[in-house]
């Protein structure tokens, strides 16, 4: 049996749907299959009707996304799906099924679904939390949605300490392993356009300009004020300019009058949409660091996929951000909510020339990035092994 494979079958959104998450679903589905095992694949056919989801689509723009085969059969707004996916569950008879958690809206279709294969014969399942909360900590209401999935599985797979604690908070018996999370160093691998020489023309970021890098979905847990306030103590001491790349999930007249007020509307550029992946390697190149001034997180892909990009990252001290950017090996970390150390670590990072070393240190972890998918994997094995052991 130790050697043994396992037959495995996971939930979860892949292309052509866009995001972090997404690209995880892949990438998970990638690596279980080519460590050989009989991995069955089902994805959404819809995940948020258009009046709920905050974003302008939910589609992947790119013209080279990662991929993978797949069954689409799930439809969280249609019930019918629910049961279909229920049926091709049993049909498929997977030792292990890894359904995926991060927000309540979740709650419905995977309470049904869960609950249906948890009748004889029952269909051993972990559940992998993105964020076993929302961001904000979570209120009563939360946490009783949240109960009420993760109760209904065998097992529990969180991504750091954060989601760890609250994990065992919620269900102190429950099975539960954590695992960092994976670097996002594929995505970069799979990419291969061009580093644009014209980027910083193209976007009005002078020449001669430090160059910051904002990346990712902007949402108020993301901080962004915090660094638009630190970029005036920053511009006191450098030149410098900050690039924020990623979707508002708001307004973005909000942040342009927010960074009017601080007088630093002239030092920042907003590229206010997704950007495929196809356009990742011209950002990245361009930043000499990238900044992330989260106010609460569990973990961030954003980090990972500037690791594979060789970039440090200057970050905040909350959730999972301490246990993969170190602090002056691979980046700087600061308390959240305070633009002046935020400040003073980006003045730091260019006074004391901390770029060359640190991104020596990123580059050096290259080898131990990539064993990060076989470690998951080998981690989910191992448990789909356990479960099926326990049952005989």
């Amino acid at each position: 049996m130790e050697n043994s494979l396992v037959r495995l079958a996971v939930v979860g959104p892949t292309y052509p749907f866009r995001g972090g998450i997404a690209h995880y679903t892949t990438l998970l589905v990638r690596y279980l299959r080519a460590a050989g095992h009989t991995t069955f694949f089902y994805s959404f056919t819809r995940q948020y009707p258009a009046w709920l989801f905050p974003g302008r689509s939910d589609r992947d723009p790119s013209s080279a996304p990662l991929r993978v085969d797949c069954e689409y059969l799930l439809d969280p707004m249609n019930p019918l799906t629910w049961w279909r996916l229920v049926r091709r569950v049993r049909a498929d008879r997977p030792d292990l099924l890894l359904l995926q958690w991060w927000v309540p809206y979740w709650t419905p279709s995977l309470t049904v679904i869960s609950s249906l294969l948890k009748r004889p014969p029952a269909t051993k399942i972990a559940m992998i939390c993105h964020n076993v909360l929302p961001h904000d900590g979570g209120g009563v209401i939360d946490r009783r949605l949240a109960l009420t999935v993760l109760r209904r599985v065998d097992a529990l797979l969180v991504h750091s300490d954060l989601d760890l604690y609250r994990a065992r908070a919620l269900l102190p018996q429950a099975k539960i392993l954590k695992a960092f999370l994976p670097t996002y160093e594929p995505v970069v691998q799979e990419v291969t356009a061009a580093v644009s020489s014209s980027l910083r023309t193209e976007w009005q970021v002078p020449n001669h300009r430090r160059l910051l890098l904002f990346f990712g979905f902007v949402r108020p847990y993301k901080g962004l004020e915090y660094l638009i306030q630190a970029m005036a103590h920053v511009r006191a001491q450098i030149d410098a300019h900050l690039l924020v790349v990623g979707e508002i999930w708001g307004s973005l007249t909000y942040y342009q009058r927010y960074a009017a007020e601080f007088g630093v509307a002239d030092a920042i550029t907003f590229i206010n949409r997704y950007v495929p992946n196809e356009e990742l390697p011209p950002i990245f190149a361009a930043a000499d660091v990238v900044v992330l001034p989260y106010i609460s997180a569990t973990q961030s892909g954003v980090a990972q996929l500037a690791f594979g990009f060789g970039k440090p990252v200057i970050t905040t001290n909350v959730g999972g951000l301490p246990e993969v950017v170190q602090d002056g090996v691979n980046g700087l970390i600061v308390p959240p909510q305070d633009a002046t150390a935020l400040a003073r670590a980006i003045v730091r990072y260019f006074q004391e020339d901390l770029g060359p070393i640190l991104t020596a240190n990123v580059q050096a972890a290259t080898a131990e990035r990539a064993e990060s998918w076989p470690r998951l994997v080998a981690i989910i094995t191992e448990l789909a092994r356990d479960l099926q052991g326990a049952v005989k």
